[in-house]
């Protein structure tokens, strides 16, 4: 390692956010970036721990020790090309990722201060960038085609693979620009979508081809090709069925999301298809990142107010969870950049019906509850614990997860990937999920020749 007792001295310093002030105002990217030399004084905390946890924690495999020694040494290019030899799309991870290998950081454990490796995997994705390193391979090409539906992180992650190997791939997908998830689930202050055009430039120029705006059916795939990627995601969002869900008023969190990064992209929409918080009293109902994420865009379209409510109990404050010990992600109290910028946050809250007037919403009908052991074993039991009472809302927003899509049955060149495959999880898990499917298929189609 470049400096093996760095952390005995040296902090850990995060870049932060911009001011609130300041950020609620635009949909620019809400993280700041430290300068260059304090970016390789962070990185060289990444100490000598013997069993890095890092890589184990990573989906990807990602090796922190690697490209942070290579950073330390101001090596921006190395450690880009170590990154990269696990992580096809670090800059996407380096801004959306939870870092489950700085909750496994041996630092997490002793001083709760891990390495700041997803900040430093963004910073050595954007100088790899800025200098050139990220170069336009040209592979020859096998004869063998491969089709791949869904441009989310796993089918980008699946084609860049296979386009790489050799083969000649073509990416459908149904909306009229690729990125799937990181272009219109995840907010511009999160993730600015000139990243995700960026690399698809690269992947491109290497030969992968892309029809957007494209609907494919899974169970009358194209034909033409020798292996097929499903990677279609989670696309049915669980409802809330309770009396008043047909209000106006009532909409899908991804309804306000997608729609705002369409916005953002120059589409427009008319007074009636609108999704819009300004000047209303918000609530929204889920407590994970999609609602966070709703909560954040409600303020920067100008919201009265920002109520979230989660009908499970609050997690505890942490550092540490005992129920998830180090290195397991721990299950503690998330605050999020949107959260610090305004927000009445309430646990154990069952929503039980939607008021109106005029077929507008105008609150939510709610009520406290515990959840208690059931005797006879398995998910505890819900039961109430107050008086109901109405939360004034003129707009509310399902953030209540995803449903599993029910797959149909496959001929054996067509293979599964991301939340397809798994359900709704996270975008690394996705990204890792699209490489096990690519070197399945490479794998497949080389046994075949």
């Amino acid at each position: 390692m470049g400096n093996p007792k760095a952390f005995l001295t040296i902090h850990r310093q995060e870049a932060g956010y911009r001011p609130i002030h300041d950020r609620i105002h635009d949909f620019g990217e809400v993280e700041q970036t430290l300068n260059a030399n304090d970016r390789r004084t962070q990185a060289s905390r990444c100490m000598d721990c013997g069993v890095p946890f890092c890589h184990w924690a990573c989906p990807l495999g990602n090796k922190p020790p690697e490209w942070n020694d290579a950073l330390c040494r101001g090596d921006y290019e190395l450690a880009y090309r170590l990154l990269n030899s696990t992580n096809d799309f670090p800059e996407f991870t380096g801004r959306v990722c939870p870092a489950l290998c700085e909750k496994a950081c041996v630092l997490n454990l002793v001083e709760h201060e891990p390495t700041t490796n997803r900040e430093d995997e963004a910073a050595i994705t954007e100088m790899a960038f800025h200098e050139n390193y990220v170069r336009t391979e040209h592979p020859e090409r096998n004869g063998r085609r491969v089709c791949v539906v869904g441009a989310g992180p796993a089918g980008l992650v699946a084609a860049n693979r296979l386009n790489l190997a050799g083969y000649s791939v073509t990416v459908f997908d149904r909306n009229e620009a690729a990125g799937g998830l990181l272009r219109y689930g995840i907010p511009n202050f999160k993730l600015n979508k000139a990243i995700i055009d960026r690399r698809l430039e690269v992947m491109h120029g290497e030969g992968v081809e892309f029809r957007c705006g494209v609907e494919i059916d899974v169970n009358k795939l194209p034909d033409g090709f020798d292996a097929y990627v499903i990677a279609t995601g989670t696309p049915t969002a669980r409802d809330l069925k309770v009396p008043g869900r047909e209000l106006r008023g009532v909409y899908f969190a991804l309804d306000m999301l997608a729609q705002q990064n369409r916005v953002l992209a120059g589409m427009e929409f008319n007074k009636d298809q609108a999704v819009s918080a300004r000047g209303k009293d918000v609530l929204v109902i889920g407590g994970g990142d999609t609602g966070s994420d709703c909560i954040g865009t409600a303020h920067r379209q100008g919201c009265r107010s920002v109520t979230q409510i989660e009908i499970m109990p609050m997690p505890p404050a942490g550092p540490d969870d005992p129920q998830n010990p180090w290195p397991a992600f721990p299950r503690t109290l998330k605050t999020t950049s949107s959260h610090e910028e305004g927000c009445t946050r309430r646990w154990n809250v069952n929503t039980l019906e939607f008021l109106g007037k005029d077929g507008r919403l105008t609150g939510v009908k709610v009520q406290e509850i515990e959840w208690k052991p059931n005797p006879e074993g398995g998910r505890p039991l819900m039961v109430p614990a107050g008086k109901p009472e109405v939360i004034k809302a003129d707009m509310a927003l399902l953030a209540m997860g995803f449903l599993k899509p029910e797959l149909p049955k496959v001929a054996d060149n067509v293979v599964f990937a991301g939340d397809a495959a798994s359900g709704a999880s996270l975008v690394v898990r996705a990204m890792a999920s699209g490489r096990d499917a690519a070197a399945k298929i490479d794998n497949m189609l080389r046994g075949a020749r």
